[in-house]
């Protein structure tokens, strides 16, 4: 595992698929072991990982492999991949970021193919090649210690393309649902982008871009399969530390508030809302009790997110709740930089510990309570207990207000 936070760009300006993305990540430096592994967790004896180096218009480059262990596989739902996902035991940001990712590209397929999400039937998108791809670059990025990432604009391609459905043009339907909010250009002949690569960068990615000031870590090239004369078929990732513009380590960023206002909501239904947006990109989500006309109690719902996530969580409050109007207004928000260090409980156990930090100064340190109620259920004991050893192992470890933030065991 990479000790240093790290900040990533991704370069898919000559285009993007999952398994060129995984490559990258691969050649900076991520472990394949690690990568295997939460793959085999979320779907056991299924696909083996390898990667390989090659060359593309002679350009070296990590050209990541999928091989499938078995003849057939069927075609999953977003609701059984959900489950397998939600079910693997992955770290919390591992299992947040993958299912992100695939719940952006079934509101895309949905829309495109005008079916419920949760009928989604992904076909070439979500078999268990992208879930390998998906689950993948998100355990390469934790691996990496990727906290944070930024994406250029990315080439789509143009022409035709045979599909499940067809002959279909290029870009496909779902990589263009995928681009909203996204800059791009189509730079080439062919399918430059997937659906898979599409979602990867414009849910993980917090903006699109140029090159942010950067002090250089690390930097990884991914292969496409196809070898174009004259034309890498690569994408690039760039990592290293942030370069402040000031003296503060705070990030400024232009995010979007939804709000709506629901006073015929079954109330035990407010969880499971609450929980979808968080899955579907939302930075944050919540509930204000408010007194309407007629003196009728009821609740305002507030969505705060990146632009770019907008669209489908619009739809997501008007699929889950009740409610026939949602307000948007953009406001700017201060965020303290933030990085993971794992401590250990429980004769060997770990519990990942978020650190937000100021100039190199910890400001807080909070185990992560999703991971510490699943550890505590696996040994049978209070999820307090083990909230209390993981805040103990915390401040043996250092992670205190005030101290210097340690480089040693950050994720």
């Amino acid at each position: 595992m990479i000790a240093d936070h790290q900040e990533g760009w991704i370069d898919a300006t000559a285009g993007v698929a999952g398994d060129m993305l995984l490559g990258a990540l691969l050649d900076a430096g991520a472990g394949l072991p690690a990568v295997q592994a939460a793959v085999g967790a979320v779907i056991p004896d299924t696909v083996r990982l390898s990667w390989k180096r090659v060359h593309r218009a002679g350009l070296r480059a990590t050209k990541a492999e999928v091989e499938p262990l078995a003849k057939d596989y069927p075609h999953r739902t977003w609701r059984s991949v959900k489950d397998l996902i939600a079910q693997a035991g992955l770290p919390t940001p591992v299992r947040n970021r993958s299912l992100a990712v695939f719940g952006r590209l079934a509101e895309a397929e949905a829309r495109v193919h005008g079916v419920p999400v949760d009928e989604v039937h992904f076909h070439e998108v979500g078999a268990w090649d992208s879930i390998a791809d998906v689950v993948g670059v998100c355990t390469a990025l934790y691996d990496l210690g990727v906290s944070r990432l930024t994406a250029s604009p990315v080439a789509l391609g143009s022409g035709r393309v045979r599909a499940a459905h067809g002959d279909i043009p290029v870009p496909v339907p779902a990589v263009l649902e995928l681009s909203a909010g996204w800059q791009v250009m189509s730079n080439g002949e062919g399918e430059l982008a997937t659906p898979t690569g599409m979602a990867l960068v414009t849910t993980l990615a917090e903006r699109c871009g140029a090159l942010p000031p950067l002090l250089v870590r690390r930097t990884g090239m991914g292969a496409g399969t196809k070898d174009t004369p004259g034309r890498p078929n690569v994408v690039r990732v760039v990592l290293g530390t942030p370069v402040p513009a000031g003296q503060d380590e705070e990030r400024e960023a232009t995010d979007v508030v939804l709000e709506a206002n629901v006073d015929d909501l079954d109330p035990r239904l407010w969880p499971g809302v609450l929980a979808s947006l968080l899955a579907d990109g939302a930075s944050d989500a919540w509930l204000v009790p408010i007194l309407m006309k007629k003196g009728r109690p009821a609740h305002t719902l507030r969505v705060l997110a990146p632009q770019v996530r907008i669209a489908a969580l619009r739809e997501r409050v008007f699929q889950e709740t009740s409610t026939i109007g949602v307000r948007e207004s953009v406001v700017r928000k201060t965020v303290l930089e933030r990085t993971w260090v794992r401590v250990t409980v429980l004769d060997g156990q770990s519990v990942p510990v978020k650190v937000a930090h100021r100039k190199g100064t910890i400001v807080r340190a909070t185990p992560e309570f999703e991971d510490v109620a699943a550890l505590a259920a696996a040994h049978g004991l209070p999820a307090v207990t083990v909230l209390e050893a993981a805040s103990a192992a915390a401040v043996a470890r250092g992670l205190v207000a005030g101290a210097e933030l340690p480089s040693g065991d950050a994720v």
